[in-house]
């Protein structure tokens, strides 16, 4: 393993950060915009690719070219892959901190290769600033980055890497930092070696982390309406046929509720449909905020939805639909009244059909009562 030639390792590093860089940057042109964060990820290892090739032609190209810019490179690689990492995550990019640090690094790069040339405290330089930008990384998805595996595969990769600069660390503090870059020793071959690998473990982790991300809105999109946000009719209704099932096998069943929102087409008329729109979320929006955790509301039709109390009888269903009553008249001015239809299982001969045949029953009679009230099947 000593024998491997460190302009070998670097080129290899170099060809990883090519081939994830056409893949992000192919990801960043065909996945959707508001998966935000791939364009920097794409970036990352191409600055890393700069990088690479000016460390590999140290000695033939001037000390500002092989020395400062790459490793500035690298470092702004890795700074811009921990604020593609905020983006995708939802939250703010300190540009203007990391823009100080980048600064204040080639002011130190250059003193450490023109005024005060000196291998050692060079190396021992990059590998802190190194470390504080993986350690700022790793804390950032610690806090925001939820427990994926393509999150936590990243956090891995990190916590490894942070290791092998801290054991670099050490052996320039014991004296063993080497006299160049391209110095065939074993521990040169380690680091770059793990550089390599962590190039490579990083950008897939990034690939990883976007389509994970494609995948759980493409499913939220499958089953959720666009407009509300509730439940789409075909996933609300599996999932009443999923409590039905378990009410069969264990008891105590479900209410179900049919909720039209009264007066709906004048709302259209008079305001627009936009205004129509806005009505339709605003009302989702606090109904969700009525029900117990565990029920489930979904857009039936046009203005019709439908709630599932799960394990709930006709008492508890009322005080919920009271509650519901009660928070679409706080006086918001996208307020409205809406009629319920309510019905409750009655045993283990119980049908999702029966039941909704039911709640609608019982909400025609809401309307011919004079809407704005709750009637039971």
């Amino acid at each position: 393993m000593t024998n491997l030639d460190p302009r070998s390792l670097i080129a290899m590093a170099g060809f990883m950060s090519a081939v994830m860089a056409v893949v992000l940057l192919f990801m960043r042109r065909h996945y959707p915009p508001w998966i935000h964060g791939v364009g920097a990820w794409a970036a990352a290892p191409v600055l890393w690719l700069v990088s690479t090739v000016l460390f590999g032609t140290r000695g033939f190209v001037p000390d500002w070219l092989s020395l400062i810019l790459a490793n500035q490179l690298l470092v702004l690689g890795t700074v811009v892959y921990y604020m593609g990492t905020r983006r995708f995550m939802g939250q703010p990019t300190p540009w203007r901190l990391w823009n100080a640090v980048m600064v204040a690094t080639t002011v130190v790069f250059t003193l450490l290769t023109y005024w005060l040339p000196h291998y050692a405290l060079r190396v021992g330089f990059f590998t802190l600033v190194m470390g504080a930008i993986y350690g700022a990384q790793l804390r950032f998805m610690l806090r925001h980055g939820g427990n994926g595996f393509p999150v936590r595969m990243v956090e891995v990769v990190l916590v490894l890497h942070m290791g092998v600069l801290a054991m670099r660390l050490a052996s320039i503090l014991s004296g063993h930092a080497g006299e160049h870059l391209m110095e065939p020793s074993l521990f040169q071959t380690l680091y770059i070696g793990a550089y390599v690998l962590t190039v490579l473990m990083l950008s897939i982790g990034a690939v990883l982390m976007a389509t994970d991300r494609l995948r759980t809105e493409l499913e939220h999109l499958a089953t959720h309406d666009s407009l509300t946000q509730t439940l789409n009719r075909r996933a609300l209704l599996e999932h009443c046929e999923d409590e039905l099932e378990r009410a069969r096998r264990h008891g105590n069943g479900p209410s179900i509720m049919m909720v039209d929102l009264d007066n709906f087409k004048a709302v259209n008329d008079h305001g627009g449909h936009q205004h129509g729109d806005a009505v339709l979320a605003h009302f989702a929006e606090r109904t969700r905020q009525a029900l117990r955790r565990g029920d489930r509301l979904g857009r039936y039709g046009g203005e019709e939805f439908l709630v599932l109390l799960p394990s709930a009888d006709v008492e508890a269903a009322m005080v919920v639909a009271q509650r519901i009553h009660a928070t679409l008249a706080a006086g918001h001015p996208l307020d409205c009244e809406v009629s319920i239809g309510l019905t409750s299982w009655t045993g283990r001969h119980e049908t999702l059909d029966s039941m909704l045949s039911r709640a609608d029953a019982a909400l025609y009679r809401a309307k011919d009562q004079g809407r704005n009230r709750t009637c039971v099947a």
